[in-house]
């Protein structure tokens, strides 16, 4: 296994776009083409994460977003894991990388559902889940969510006025975040009063919809001497899953394959949790960020929720949770949020986030889930000098 590093990215901003899916990828794509300083023909390979190409009624998307690229003889291929697509796409591409198979890989991703009525939005977003038992029956992903945040408030004695918390922090990082979605500053009686979704969660406890790319170049240790450009050490990056139904789950309040995904990439990294500067985690609904800071053993089982709200995940908290905003308030374009958060994570770790910036930051996690935890990724990155 060869060292793996990133070298450029590139992001739109999240929000809704007119262009066609393609073009927002191809936009991203060569802003970290151009970032990383190398020559396109270099790249051997390219994934894109997509869940929801249906939507503009085009498949087989790798390869129109090459020739956008002027590189139509480098093998793409889109990668469709749900909301964790992005972040699967950027494993195949490590993987790729460190398996020698190719020096320099292009990933990403990229969704663009803005032009869709809520109601097929919705429709599409439920095609993630077991359709067959939750979203044809009429549970959706709000409703799935909703589920898990009504076991945890049993179990643990939890409140919404807790999870309100979560919110107010992202939406307070997100202001500070260019390319977010919700640049808006909110209060927990904001999220208290917001219209309910799901029982017992509410409009302010929900990820917007949001069209929008991201991309990153990884390549070699030694190639990215030759380019002279400042390496970010891929440490570990592993993949795990979940029962993909969450009835058929023994317990609603955490996601296994969280917990084993985390416990694997740490161990390539040699490291622990607590070796982190900051986390972003998938945070589509308030309560899966709780969820998450405890599977990943930031918090015990119980805590997070807690934690939370003593600010102990603000940036210059404990350990800073979605310094971006998360896919709470920068926004959620299903198939680009893994790839986002690496972005997030690079240019962190580069000292570019402005106002957001977690000082001293030197390594981070980011972990991307699909559905309710079907699939999980988990990638340490770390700057070295």
């Amino acid at each position: 296994m060869r060292d793996v590093c990133v070298v450029g990215i590139g992001t739109t901003r999240y929000g809704r776009h007119d262009q066609q899916a393609r073009e927002l990828m191809a936009s991203a794509a060569e802003a970290a083409i151009e970032d990383a300083g190398i020559d396109p023909e270099r790249i051997g390979n390219a994934f894109f994460g997509n869940a929801f190409s249906v939507a503009e009624k085009q498949g087989h998307l790798g390869p129109l977003i090459m020739s956008a690229l002027g590189l139509p003889e480098t093998p793409a291929t889109a990668v469709e894991a749900a909301c964790a697509s992005g972040g699967t796409a950027f494993h195949h591409g490590y993987r790729e990388v460190a398996g020698g198979f190719a020096d320099a890989v292009l990933v990403g991703g990229v969704e663009r559902v803005s032009m869709l009525d809520t109601l097929t939005a919705t429709t599409y977003f439920s095609y993630g889940s077991d359709y067959t038992f939750e979203g044809g029956n009429g549970c959706s992903f709000p409703g799935l969510y909703a589920t898990m945040a009504r076991a945890y408030f049993e179990r643990y004695g939890a409140t919404e006025e807790d999870l309100a918390a979560v919110a107010v922090k992202s939406h307070e990082n997100a202001t500070h975040n260019p390319v977010a979605h919700l640049q808006k500053r909110i209060t927990v009686d904001d999220v208290m009063s917001s219209m309910k979704v799901a029982d017992p969660l509410k409009l302010y406890d929900a990820c917007p919809f949001s069209d929008g790319a991201a991309a990153a170049v990884l390549t070699t240790t030694d190639v990215a001497k030759d380019l002279g450009a400042v390496p970010i050490h891929v440490d570990g990056s592993a993949r795990s899953g979940t029962v993909a139904s969450l009835h058929d789950r023994d317990d609603l309040t955490t996601i296994p394959g969280t917990r084993r995904a985390a416990q694997a990439a740490l161990a390539q990294a040699k490291a622990r949790i607590a070796d982190m500067d900051f986390l972003e985690v998938h945070d589509c609904f308030t309560i899966a960020e709780v969820v998450a800071t405890e599977d990943l053993g930031l918090f015990k089982p119980g805590e997070g929720a807690k934690a939370a709200v003593e600010g102990r995940t603000r940036i210059g908290g404990e350990l800073p949770v979605n310094p971006s905003g998360g896919l709470k308030a920068k926004g959620h374009p299903v198939g680009a949020t893994g790839a986002g958060q690496v972005v997030e994570v690079v240019e962190q770790l580069r000292g570019e986030a402005g106002g957001r910036q977690v000082d001293g930051a030197r390594r981070a996690l980011t972990h991307n889930v699909g559905a309710t935890g079907g699939t999980v990724v988990v990638n340490i990155l770390s700057r070295r000098d």
